[in-house]
């Protein structure tokens, strides 16, 4: 039974209407997700320990690595699921979801298992010390070998709900883990509370990411009747025609994670090399700019499943409306944002721990990391529409451009010519060389779109 809300919603909704009800909710749980993050990092600096800040910096590559399948299954399922909507293919949305959702718990465990064989050598990849192993082991336990799969479950559940337009509700779900968790870590961080450190702050993680996933369950429960999204066993098949359409678009979305997890070891481990005030400032930079990076990330997932479904229906003119005002307003305030956060660099590090070194490494870490916010903005929109559309080749190109031609080998140039400081402009550079690229291959996807639906260009 086809839901008239949802379709209302995706064809005929005013624009900045539907981008605003498909995305303000998304933007708030990316903001909320970063303001839980940088709970972790506020409440362990309260105990002035560098050691402890930094285990939890060490620790974070890896559970960025979740981001590979949560993109995987997460991202690569909702786009193909609102490709289905929007050919009114409601078998295959179900299929897709169930596909998703059973194939992200049985990586959630498989992720868990490996890492606790290869436990010792995955800390000190991860650049741990012997001043450092302590915090970052007891991090990881709660966060990885415990709470691997309901951190990934939760999040692949909110792509799933979000991709039928519930995105209200898929944001409530991502919220309420980050709002209990944001209140659990000071009574386990703290020593007036159960004094454990980082340890508390990986369990505090584990416990909200367990309430959310209940959230989602109770959800699907209460809307059975309503929703498209299916976690029923019977519809859970290798089917290839539903595994090639969610590969297509979450293998390159989960490449892109890998790869990110390695550029971040890769600078977590050069600035190891200078100490651990270095790495508990480098952590607290890459957290604080976590909030404009992530509002972008927001508004990028907001909109895709409005470009998908108007994509699959043939309405270009809606879809390209949506991405040009989405760019506008994006734009708009993650220049705003860069500006403030150059201009209250030390200010805003200072929030975290009140250390003159730290204070000082971090301002000019900060200063060279938010140089590349408006670019990272346009790179961020455009690979979400390329996912959205189910261009999974040019946003896997996009991937590999990002870190290992650009940003990796830039860490490593910078690094020679400028010591430890060098790194923050790393990113900086790659981002501008692939927003560059990003306008020329929207503008020949816009192209061959025009050429595909002419009179919809002619109203465009």
């Amino acid at each position: 039974m086809v839901d008239e809300e949802k379709v209302l919603l995706f064809e005929k909704t005013p624009i900045p209407k539907a981008v605003a009800k498909l995305a303000i909710p998304t933007i708030l749980s990316s903001l909320v997700m970063v303001f839980y993050n940088l709970a972790d990092t506020f409440f362990v600096g309260m105990l002035n320990d560098s050691v402890q800040n930094a285990g939890v910096t060490l620790a974070a590559p890896v559970l960025l690595a979740f981001n590979a399948i949560n993109n995987l299954f997460g991202v690569g399922g909702s786009s193909m699921m609102s490709r289905a909507l929007g050919r009114k293919d409601y078998t295959t949305v179900r299929r897709s979801s169930a596909f998703s959702f059973y194939c992200s718990v049985f990586c959630g465990i498989l992720f868990s298992v490996i890492c606790f064989i290869l436990w010792e050598p995955l800390l000190i990849l991860l650049g741990a010390s012997e001043t450092t192993m302590a915090a970052t082991s007891g991090y990881m336990q709660w966060t990885v070998l415990c709470g691997a799969t309901p951190a990934i479950l939760n999040v692949v559940m909110a792509y799933l709900v979000r991709s039928e337009g519930a995105s209200l509700h898929a944001s409530i779900g991502t919220m309420s883990g980050c709002i209990l968790n944001m209140i659990l870590d000071p009574i386990f961080i703290l020593p007036w509370g159960f004094n454990m450190g980082a340890a508390g702050a990986g369990l505090a993680t584990f416990i909200s990411n367990v309430v959310a996933c209940i959230y989602f369950f109770v959800l699907l429960f209460v809307r059975r009747k309503t929703t498209y999204v299916c976690i029923n066993p019977k519809y859970f098949a290798f089917r290839r025609s539903i595994a090639f359409g969610v590969f297509g678009v979450g293998i390159p979305a989960s490449i892109q994670n890998l790869l990110n997890v390695t550029g971040m070891t890769i600078l977590n481990n050069f600035t190891a090399s200078f100490g651990a005030d270095p790495v508990a400032a480098m952590g607290i930079t890459q957290k604080i700019y976590m909030v404009p990076m992530n509002i972008s990330m927001g508004l990028s997932q907001g909109i895709m499943p409005l470009v998908s479904y108007n994509y699959a229906s043939g309405n270009i003119k809606r879809m390209k409306n949506t991405i040009f005002f989405a760019m506008r307003v994006a734009l708009t305030f993650i220049v705003v944002s860069a500006i403030s956060c150059y201009v209250f660099a030390p200010q805003l590090i200072g929030l975290f721990m009140n250390s003159d070194p730290i204070i000082a490494y971090g301002s000019r870490f900060m200063r060279g990391f938010c140089l590349g916010l408006p670019f990272l903005c346009i790179d961020f929109l455009s690979v979400g529409i390329f996912q959205a559309v189910g261009m999974g080749k040019e946003a896997l190109i996009f991937a590999i451009m990002r870190k290992i031609v650009l940003e990796i080998p830039a860490l490593f140039i910078l690094n020679t010519l400028f010591p430890l400081y060098g790194l923050a402009y790393a990113q900086c550079c790659a981002e501008i060389c692939l927003a560059i690229v990003a306008i020329f291959v929207l503008r020949r996807m816009f192209r061959n779109l025009e050429k595909q639906y002419p009179q919809q260009a002619s109203k465009a």
